[in-house]
């Protein structure tokens, strides 16, 4: 009786769920040792495995563990891949089925120490890792899917609504159909942000018609993104000036601002001295 009862559970809880993801996604670390276009390929050297230990409610703890194996070799999601990395160049890598095999994310990592280290770069898709963008930039990304080319847990995906967020406060918002970019530089820092949707994957869920339970693959779509770190931290000479990409919306008033013109206080003073100067000249 027991038995029939989890059974049954069981049955209850499949037919509750959504489309689910299957495949395992694997994110390591290392440095770049080989890139080879011939075979479409990159290989990461001393590679150490992302993981997290969860104990009861706290705060997963997270880390890079050292593999036993001496390099990882995979295909790269994206032809740009050969001219955005370089061997030597610190990397966080997100492969899908296993360890290396089929990099669905590479991204290059900077800082002045391994503790402090961000991402300048990304070819694949940003949400298979964890490591924050440089300057402080968040990049949140929802894909729209043609419903008529669905295959199981996923469609080709029209669109991908791009958001930019510094911190937690959104200063940008852009729909980009596959081949189209964007870029924000409106922060006073000289920094900035450009993002590429190559082309893309998104649920099926949102289709009519979609099963309610199905399993299958994840969606995954490929990004081109390209962080300008803050002066100071990415050995920038001089600012840069702030411009607006045409047909973006750009939310305003929601960081704070350095005026470039003189405080009300200063000019008063500037006319005083002025006046003076002239009294003593009459």
């Amino acid at each position: 009786m027991k038995q029939i009862a989890l059974f049954s559970l069981l049955i209850l809880c499949f037919c509750v769920l959504p489309a689910s993801a299957v495949i395992l996604e694997v994110t390591v670390k290392g440095t770049l040792s080989a890139l080879d276009e011939k075979t479409n390929t990159l290989t990461i050297a001393d590679p150490a495995r992302y993981g997290c230990i969860y104990r009861g409610s706290d705060d997963p703890v997270c880390s890079y563990t050292p593999m036993a194996n001496a390099t990882l070799t995979g295909s790269v999601p994206e032809e740009s891949t050969f001219t955005v990395f370089a061997a030597g160049d610190s990397v966080v890598a997100t492969s899908l089925g296993g360890a290396g095999g089929i990099w669905i994310t590479l991204a290059k990592l900077s800082g002045p120490s391994a503790a402090e280290e961000t991402v300048t770069d990304i070819v694949g898709d940003p949400s298979a890792i964890a490591t924050p963008l440089a300057g402080n930039y968040v990049l949140d990304l929802k894909t729209e899917p043609d419903c008529t080319t669905c295959a199981g847990t996923t469609c080709t995906a029209t669109t991908s609504l791009v958001k930019v967020l510094i911190g937690k406060s959104p200063v940008m918002v852009q729909p980009l159909r596959p081949g189209t970019d964007m870029t924000y530089n409106g922060w006073n820092d000289g920094s900035s942000i450009a993002v590429t949707f190559v082309k893309g994957q998104a649920s099926s869920t949102s289709c009519a018609g979609s099963p309610a339970m199905m399993a299958g693959p994840q969606a995954i779509s490929v990004y081109i993104v390209h962080v300008v770190p803050p002066l100071g931290s990415g050995g920038q000479a001089a600012l840069t000036t702030a411009v607006t990409t045409p047909d973006v919306t750009q939310l305003p008033g929601t960081l704070p601002t350095q005026s470039g013109t003189l405080p009300v206080a200063t000019i008063g003073a500037v006319a005083v001295v002025a006046l003076l100067a002239t009294a003593r000249r009459l």
